[in-house]
């Protein structure tokens, strides 16, 4: 089995890509279940729901006036869901695979601490249905 190094992952919100800002990003996918268990079983039965998921990116802050993180989530907080690119294994060269999805920025936060770089991370809301699929 191929294991693959994190360093080349992509990541884009709303067309603007954070790779070169982020060192962390996690990508969930949940999905409700509900009981149809029924009478004379001994054990429970489930059927399938609806499909969720949230999404968390971090990184080291960039100050960078029009596409570091700031500038980037921050208008983006509360505002209509907008695309989320992940790649984890990269964008370039055939074959990798690509999760694209439309997302709610729901939290934007800086954190600094006296000896070390100031940090950023946000969290997201996937919202619909997320497009797997594979670069050509």
């Amino acid at each position: 089995m191929p294991f693959v190094h994190s360093k080349g992952v992509a990541v884009s919100v709303n067309a603007k890509p954070l790779g070169t800002f982020s060192n962390s990003v996690t990508f969930g996918r949940t999905a409700d279940t509900h009981d149809v268990t029924t009478f004379g079983k001994n054990s429970k039965v489930y059927a399938p729901g609806l499909k969720d998921g949230t999404a968390s990116i971090s990184g080291i802050y960039d100050s960078t006036a029009v596409n570091g993180p700031g500038a980037v989530l921050r208008p983006l907080v509360g505002a209509a869901a907008v695309p989320l690119v992940y790649q984890p294994e990269g964008s370039t060269g055939a074959g990798r695979p690509t999760a694209t999805v439309q997302v709610l920025v729901t939290g934007y936060e800086e954190s600094s601490a006296v000896a070390d770089m100031v940090m950023w991370s946000c969290e997201l809301q996937l919202s619909d249905d997320i497009a797997d699929t594979v670069t050509s």
